[in-house]
């Protein structure tokens, strides 16, 4: 097991399926040019070996996340900046549907800050 996969089996269910599931999706929808890899323990995405996206957890909101760079240029209601400079976090509510559209759409929406 590589130690991408090992951060992801480290966590439990639903969460982990939920992850994965994002993780999928995420790769899929660029794959000539979104890559991962694991940077601080954690799973980084990056869009042409630029920083994208990680997924961590929050211990203040009790969630897992993703971390979009270029935060700082998003304009949604449900990202949360919480005194980051570049980024902002959407949460991950396993008890809820999964906003993989949305989630996609930030990606776009990064990927054309990236230089």
């Amino acid at each position: 097991m590589n130690p991408i996969q090992e951060y992801f089996y480290r966590i439990d269910e639903p969460e982990r399926s939920t992850l994965l599931f994002l993780r999928k999706k995420i790769l899929e929808s660029d794959p000539e040019n979104i890559t991962e890899t694991l940077s601080f323990g954690l799973p980084f995405f990056k869009y042409k070996k630029k920083m994208l996206c990680y997924f961590y957890y929050s211990k203040k909101y009790k969630q897992h996340y993703i971390s979009f760079y270029h935060g700082d240029r998003l304009d949604h209601p449900f990202l949360i900046q919480d005194g980051r400079k570049k980024f902002k976090i959407l949460l991950i509510d396993v008890e809820e549907d999964l906003p993989v559209e949305l989630i996609l759409a930030l990606t776009e929406e990064v990927k054309k800050h990236i230089k």
